[in-house]
């Protein structure tokens, strides 16, 4: 029995905002000295050649990473580092503070490995994550910034919200991601309509003069003709690659009674539509756009599976929720078995081999 284990337990009878504001709290504690910084390298740090992955022109360590959500104000970068994942995306960041909904806002759904969320892009800003960037340094693995808009804001407004995050953290960032497929915040106009990812990734385009990689996330619901639109116009401006999927608004099948709060659906249930999702861009593009996959990210078998269906990187929330701080070490060891197993030499090989 690990000691998270036993923490788990008393942990969970807190509301979970509560218990994810606590345990956050506790690793930047953990992340402040150097020596408690290295004890948690040394506990939970897992290398292995195999698992390095080079991609959006940088080395990641290896392929499982942190998603949006978890760090939203990029307060404990550092300890992700130390608890062995491959690199982080922090936000979604919004140009100006906003508080989200209401609480409660985050659910677990512990019958079904899940959680809901409707937090509502609440953060502190692009200013205040930019200070602390600063002041704590970026971390020594990639670093994803995931972009949004502010809830009010207009169809217009919204693309000077993307351009002013992306002026002011991109400098910091290894890739850039663009949130336009949120379910938690105000349907004030279609933001997956194609005019409108058109005019963001135009002004982006011409804001980009460093070349940095972007990416643009996706939800799972969309039918498959309606994804495949949004990856024509992915390819038509060259973005970099596609983060797949978001959280889920479908209920079916679950057990726990928390399955009637509305919000975004993450965890075990959404872990076949996202790797879906993964095989059906991966097939269309030929494996010529990078894919980030999202979704049930919980064990090396679920990993691997997203792997072989086409990511080159997995991202993971609720799994890390559920298991843990041994989750990035105990994956990609099981992943390094996993290639060992297939006669992979690298993820990279073993990235869309599972695809017809």
């Amino acid at each position: 029995m690990t000691l998270y284990s036993r923490v788990r337990p008393l942990a969970f009878k807190l509301p979970a905002e509560t218990a994810h504001d606590l345990g956050k709290r506790t690793l930047r504690a953990a992340q402040s000295t150097w020596p408690t910084r290295n004890a948690l390298a040394a506990a939970y740090q897992y290398d292995h050649p195999a698992l390095e992955v080079d991609l959006f022109g940088t080395t990641f360590p290896n392929p499982v990473g942190v998603a949006a959500g978890f760090d939203k104000n990029a307060e404990v970068t550092h300890a992700l580092e130390a608890l062995g994942f491959g690199f982080v995306e922090i936000g979604t960041v919004t140009p100006y503070p906003q508080s989200g909904n209401d609480r409660p806002r985050l659910f677990r759904l512990r019958e079904d490995e899940a959680m809901i969320n409707r937090m509502g892009f609440n953060g502190q800003g692009m200013e205040r994550v930019k200070s602390r960037l600063e002041t704590d340094g970026t971390p020594g693995f990639p670093l994803g910034v995931n972009i949004g808009k502010m809830n009010s804001s207009s169809e217009s407004e919204a693309i000077e919200d993307y351009r002013r995050v992306f002026d002011r953290l991109s400098p910091f960032a290894d890739y850039v991601v663009v949130n336009v497929s949120c379910p938690n915040t105000p349907e004030e106009f279609d933001e997956g309509s194609p005019e409108h990812l058109r005019a963001i990734f135009e002004m982006l385009e011409a804001e980009n003069d460093a070349d940095k990689p972007i990416l643009v996330k996706i939800g799972p619901d969309s039918p498959d003709d309606s994804i495949l639109d949004l990856v024509d116009i992915v390819q038509e401006f060259g973005l970099d690659g596609i983060v797949a999927t978001n959280t889920s608004t479908t209920r079916d099948g679950l057990e726990s009674p928390n399955q009637e709060e509305w919000g975004g659906l993450s965890g075990k249930p959404v872990e076949d539509r996202s790797t879906a999702v993964i095989r059906t861009i991966a097939e269309y593009t030929d494996g010529d756009v990078p894919i980030i996959g999202v979704g049930g990210v919980d064990s090396a078998g679920a990993a691997y599976e997203k792997i072989r269906a086409g990511a080159s990187l997995v991202e993971l929330y609720t799994g890390f929720v559920y298991e843990g701080p041994s989750t990035a070490k105990r994956i990609n060891q099981g992943l390094v078995e996993l290639l060992e197993r297939d006669g992979f030499a690298s993820i990279e090989d073993a990235v869309g081999a599972g695809l017809e």
